[in-house]
């Protein structure tokens, strides 16, 4: 449910209660006791489920995961100069949607993946207004990035197939795809955020 329609339903809603409030005459007749079945409990209702799933679906957006200070340097390394940062040249070149970055990278593809997700954005907004927030370069995952998420989108791909880096030992895509060896271990794509070399750091603009 979109924003404007929400807050329609809010509006609409406190007018309907004040009427009914005022008017508790109204609800003597059978129309009337409908009216106030409805406008203090179904629209009352339709309302708080129509802004839970705004604000979940704004959840999901870069914009939304940037307005923590502490993740205002993941944000800037999207725009790392250098294709060897992975997130910078996956946001840079569109393979993921920018409005979404951070949501489609640090998601689980599995079934409740996404309920896991919003559970540890609660977590982290429970940090930040109550908790101790730590500095940029302390962040951690909470577990090792899985290899599903880059093969979510990677595998099969004629690139992905066809890179001499993944044929460098005998069975490595098996490794890979099986998730024994990890796509960002040293000497593979270790060069993720990285946020402590952002200082002289040279960034891409999307204008130019």
């Amino acid at each position: 449910m979109t924003l404007p329609i929400t807050l329609s339903l809010i509006a609409v809603s406190f007018v309907l209660a004040l009427l009914v409030g005022f008017r508790g005459s109204l609800t003597r007749s059978r129309e009337g006791k409908i009216l106030a079945f409805v406008a203090l409990l179904i629209l009352p209702v339709l309302s708080v489920w129509g802004g839970f799933d705004a604000q979940l679906d704004r959840a999901e957006s870069t914009q939304f995961c940037l307005t923590c200070h502490v993740m205002m340097d993941f944000g800037q390394s999207l725009h790392y100069d250098d294709p060897s940062y992975i997130p910078a040249q996956h946001y840079e070149n569109n393979w993921v949607p920018r409005d979404h970055a951070c949501y489609t990278c640090h998601t689980h593809y599995a079934m409740f993946g996404g309920l896991q997700a919003k559970m540890e954005g609660l977590r982290h907004i429970y940090v930040q207004y109550l908790g101790t927030v730590p500095k940029p370069t302390d962040i951690k995952l909470y577990t090792p990035f899985p290899n599903q998420t880059c093969l979510h989108c990677h595998l099969g791909t004629r690139r992905y197939q066809s890179e001499e880096a993944h044929q460098k030992t005998p069975g490595m895509p098996a490794q890979m795809n099986s998730g024994q060896l990890s796509c960002v271990s040293s000497g593979c794509h270790e060069f993720v955020h990285d946020v402590a070399d952002l200082q002289g750091a040279k960034f891409w603009s999307a204008s130019k």
